[in-house]
Formats: C-alpha cells, structure tokens, sequence
C-alpha cells in the first residue's frame, strides 16, 4: 500500500492503495464517486471513462499511480442534480438513456470532444463517440444532446 495523492473533481485527495490498483476501484471505493462504472474491465465498453488533464481515460485500465498529482474528472465533477453541467442537461432534455449504464462514458467523451471542438460535425461527434458500447441504441438522441451543447451559446 502507498499514499497516494489525487486531484479529483477539483479537489486535493490522498488515498491508500496499491499503486498498480485501476483508478476505476480506487474512485468507487476509496473515494465513493460512482459515476465511472464497471462494463468489461478491459477498456472497450467506455463505461468507466473519466478526464485525465481533460483527456479521456478508461479508469479500468489506467493503474491509481498513472493518474497521481493530475487533475481527474468524474461524471460528478461536472455538476449535480440541482446544478448539471450543459451536458448532462441536454443528455436529460434529449431523452438520450435507456439504461443509463454507458452514459457516463457517453457524457465524458462528449465533454471532452466538446472542449477541443465546440461545433462539431455530426461526422466529428460519430467518431468521437465510436468506441463507446451502448446496446440500448440511443445513438441518434446523445447525438442530438451534443449538438444541442454545441449550438449554444452556454459554454461547455
């Protein structure tokens, strides 16, 4: 076991376990954040992604000690029920879940496209969202939520 020490959601953390421990484990247990899930384990599914200095990461695969003294973001730390992030409001005003298992890798992954490219095409949001598993086949409503964000004129 190691302290270690993590920026999640803005906010200095220290925890203590096995560096080689996916970030995916230490977030849900040690840190009680269960926005990032658990799919496949082996980084295809998406449904454990997070922000990593603003870059995507799938947390199961991504050892604890990987992500030290950088700055993670979880499905929480873009906002809450009272207070949602652009994103996740136009995810819940487009109706975009189903099962609602994958749309925190769905949600992430649009926040980070949304950040490197504010208006992206529908070819652009196709591609970003690519590797993103869902079976409930709400492709078209995430597609029109990112585009929604997009056309704003609120800042993603």
């Amino acid at each position: 076991m190691a302290r270690i020490s993590l920026k999640v959601n803005g906010k200095s953390r220290v925890v203590e376990a096995d560096p080689s421990t996916p970030l995916l484990y230490v977030l849900r247990d040690n840190l009680s954040l269960h926005g990032p899930r658990f799919g496949c384990g082996l980084g295809q599914c998406g449904a454990c992604t997070v922000l990593v200095e603003g870059n995507t990461m799938r947390s199961c695969m991504l050892p604890v000690s990987a992500a030290e003294n950088k700055s993670v973001t979880t499905l929480e730390g873009l906002g809450n029920v009272a207070h949602p992030h652009p994103i996740q409001a136009a995810f819940v005003e487009e109706q975009a879940a189903q099962c609602g298992y994958c749309m925190n890798g769905m949600v992430m992954g649009a926040k980070a496209l949304l950040d490197k490219n504010p208006h992206p095409s529908v070819s652009d949001i196709k591609r970003s969202l690519n590797s993103y598993i869902c079976r409930c086949g709400t492709h078209l409503r995430v597609i029109r939520a990112i585009q929604r964000v997009s056309n704003s004129s609120v800042k993603a």
